[in-house]
């Protein structure tokens, strides 16, 4: 089995790990980096995919028809070991599937088929969760992606910023204790920008849960385009070289939630026999 996989266009380089089915390297035309390269003194990750939960769940326990299940933050996928379904020079796809230790965590059968693909310019990125067993499965997704700051297209890092596609009035929430906010925070976004620096980010991640954009514009070069997913993380630790921007499909469970997973905030449920599609991309702009 592969432990990585290349796929490209003639704009885009992009490499995909088997662990975690995690993308690992993005260049553009000219082989230049525009994904985080992992280093351990911040954070080892570049670009981790958020199953079956997205955050944390109150003391790591999830409530399924009142049996308790130990879960870490983000769930499984993200340490899981993926297996190849299909490569092509611009495509692949990745699977993972439930077994006996996915099962002690999460209840359900299921299986996650993960897509990247490069056209024009654009990384696609897709995971389709699939149902297969015989009751309804609650679930959350989310991407993880953690892009450069600064980006190397010459721009200093203080002149970065992220512009929303919409206004973005809503409060947002942060994180307490892994789990989101009761209490809500004035938007930092003004005029649909968000002006990047660390000290936005010393009190842990911007958790848009009411939003009205489904893409952005990263440093003027870049597009993350997000059509399906309702909520947004922007995290990163003062002082990396790194900003993720992360569609999701749910959240953290908000303090005092201890409820059944079915009723958390920001879960979808999907039918048995059915399956969901979640979806972002990520271009280079001109």
């Amino acid at each position: 089995m592969a432990d990585t996989v290349s796929i490209s266009d003639s704009a885009l380089r992009a490499e995909i790990s088997a662990a975690g089915a995690e993308l690992v390297r993005l260049q553009d035309r000219d082989g230049a980096d525009l994904l985080w390269d992992g280093d351990p003194a911040f954070w080892t990750g570049r670009s981790p995919l958020l199953f079956p939960i997205v955050g944390e769940v109150k003391g790591n326990r999830l409530n399924v028809a009142g049996m308790a299940y130990e879960i870490g933050r983000h769930g499984f996928a993200r340490t899981s070991t993926f297996t190849l379904v299909s490569s092509e020079p611009s495509r692949c796809t990745w699977r993972l599937e439930a077994s006996e230790a996915t099962r002690k965590q999460y209840p359900f059968d299921f299986c996650l088929d993960v897509t990247y693909a490069v056209r024009a310019g654009t990384l696609e990125m897709s995971a389709e969760v699939t149902n297969p067993g015989v009751v309804t499965m609650p679930a959350s997704f989310g991407f993880h992606p953690a892009l450069r700051w600064p980006l190397p297209y010459g721009k200093r890092r203080a002149a970065h910023e992220i512009v929303f596609d919409r206004d973005e009035p809503a409060p947002i929430r942060r994180p307490v204790d892994g789990l989101l906010s009761s209490a809500t925070y004035p938007t930092p976004v003004r005029d649909r920008r968000l002006v990047l620096h660390d000290d936005l980010f010393k009190d842990g991640a911007l958790v848009f849960d009411t939003l009205k954009s489904r893409g952005v514009v990263y440093g003027e070069r870049l597009r993350v385009d997000f059509p399906d997913m309702p909520h947004l993380g922007i995290w990163m630790l003062p002082g990396a070289g790194y900003v993720c921007i992360e569609p999701w499909q749910g959240h953290a469970s908000p303090q005092g939630f201890d409820g059944e997973l079915a009723d958390k905030p920001g879960i979808v449920t999907i039918a048995a026999g059915g399956s969901r599609r979640f979806a972002m991309s990520i271009s280079v702009l001109p």
